[in-house]
């Protein structure tokens, strides 16, 4: 069974341009990018997981890419993206690069673990743990930030969460 999307990701996708091509980095089973191709957008659903993708392979609107995102050096993508969406995924070298990937006027939504999350289970590795303001602190330079939160909550389970949703000025 597909899991559902996000809130935060669902609340902010209509600032994405309509149609317009969105970036979903490290998808997953592809909860998000199925969601978005079903609005219309046209999604490239990057993991590095064939199993967990096979399903999304003929979906309208999705194009699948298996790329590991944490060997070697910082990929090299072939687009810029109107949209880019990050859930439950931290490799700090790449926080940056997602700016540089947005079109004037696009639009990031991440979320993810923060520190305290350990508290709760996995992920408890500090490296997949963002720290206080981090996301804040990494984007205002960069973009124009929408909303922010952090915190802990509750559902779908227990868990403390950092979240962001950003847009690229020019």
């Amino acid at each position: 069974m597909q899991e559902n999307p996000s809130p935060w990701i669902m609340k902010f996708a209509p600032l994405i341009k309509s149609n317009g091509r969105v970036l979903d980095l490290a998808c997953g089973k592809g909860r998000h990018a199925i969601w978005l191709a079903q609005q219309g957008y046209q999604v490239d659903a990057i993991d590095r997981d064939p199993i967990a993708t096979s399903h999304m392979k003929d979906i309208e609107n999705i194009n699948v890419l298996m790329l590991d995102l944490e060997t070697g050096e910082l990929p090299k993508f072939t687009h810029t993206y109107d949209g880019i969406i990050v859930s439950r995924y931290l490799h700090r070298p790449l926080l940056k690069l997602l700016a540089d990937l947005l079109n004037s006027g696009g639009i990031l939504i991440y979320e993810t673990f923060m520190s305290g999350n350990e508290r709760y289970g996995k992920p408890s590795n500090p490296d997949f743990l963002l720290l206080p303001d981090e996301l804040l602190n990494t984007y205002t330079p960069l973009l124009s930030i929408i909303d922010f939160e952090q915190g802990e909550e509750q559902e779908p389970r227990p868990a403390v969460i950092q979240r962001i949703c950003a847009k690229r000025d020019s």
